[in-house]
């Protein structure tokens, strides 16, 4: 239909019928294309904004900001003393433009290995620290985080907690690349933390020592060892954690009740023990636990009114 200037041609096409059961049904489809659509990203401002998450939603990824920090107090931290100090030399090195190594935190479960990394954000934020935490499956996304961070004037610890990787599992191959094999390479404002309760990240079997090859004096491991050992030894720097004995987990529920406000007694070390053997076993979250416990009891009483 040819439109002219003629007004009541004009009210006849724009009240078709036809045309406004067309314009109907489209705005219904793109109601309902848009709760399927991907939201739009949120404007970073790495000023205000200290970490964040690395998200996907309908195939899409973004950093969306952490409102609640999870950042345990450096000096709460204690019996990984030698740990503390080489991550904290490796961090200010990075911090201040140095040449610096990624990192894989290794060993028992609960010992602080993830707590080292959250612990170093507030203690570094005021000199340009930022992190950035990925999980396992979005680690296929590291070009396109890191090209994101980039240009950013500020220093970000790329942070993938509990990392481990099943047999069969292709999933490793873009963090291997990341770390020592893409032409491409790391920001220089970008570094990789890793913890893992393996050393090699992977799982390891006995029977992959049968591959294992001996020319001459020469021992030659099989080619599933050298895979598995090729992802960990790309980290430059490896800290390992060790189970803590009695005396090393009392200090650390000491250290924990100080930084939860708490004050010990004698009785403290008992209860302490005794949640221990509760728990099945000694470590940094185990005593984490206990202090939070011991401190609330102890405010609860002092609350408490007293009977007249």
């Amino acid at each position: 239909m040819q439109i002219d200037d003629n007004n009541e041609d004009l009210d006849s096409y724009l009240i078709n019928p036809e045309l406004a059961m067309l314009i109907s049904r489209g705005n219904d489809l793109l109601a309902r294309l848009d709760a399927w659509l991907p939201p739009a990203p949120p404007r970073i401002d790495w000023r205000d904004t200290w970490a964040c998450r690395w998200r996907k939603h309908a195939g899409m990824g973004m950093l969306m900001p952490v409102r609640t920090l999870n950042c345990p107090p450096w000096a709460a931290l204690s019996a990984v003393d030698e740990q503390k100090a080489a991550l904290d030399r490796n961090l200010r090195q990075f911090i201040k433009g140095l040449p610096a190594n990624n990192v894989l935190l290794t060993g028992s479960r609960g010992c602080g290995k993830s707590s080292l990394i959250k612990a170093l954000l507030p203690r570094y934020a005021k000199k340009g620290l930022r992190l950035v935490e990925v999980d396992r499956d979005d680690l296929i996304d590291l070009p396109e985080i890191t090209a994101r961070l980039e240009n950013q004037p500020f220093s970000f610890i790329l942070f993938a907690d509990d990392l481990s990787f099943e047999s069969g599992d292709a999933a490793y191959k873009p963090l291997k690349a990341a770390l020592d094999g893409s032409v491409s390479g790391l920001p220089a404002n970008v570094l990789i933390c890793a913890t893992s309760n393996r050393r090699h990240l992977m799982p390891e079997f006995f029977t992959e020592n049968l591959e294992t090859k001996h020319l001459g004096s020469e021992v030659r491991p099989g080619e599933s060892i050298e895979e598995k050992i090729s992802l960990s030894d790309r980290f430059g720097l490896i800290l390992t954690f060790y189970p803590f004995d009695q005396d090393a987990y009392l200090a650390i529920v000491e250290s924990w009740i100080v930084a939860l406000g708490g004050a010990s007694a004698e009785a403290t070390r008992l209860e302490a023990l005794q949640w221990a053997i509760q728990r099945g076993g000694r470590s940094g979250r185990v005593a984490q636990q206990f202090a939070r416990d011991w401190v609330g009891r102890q405010g609860l009483r002092r609350q408490s009114p007293k009977p007249r």
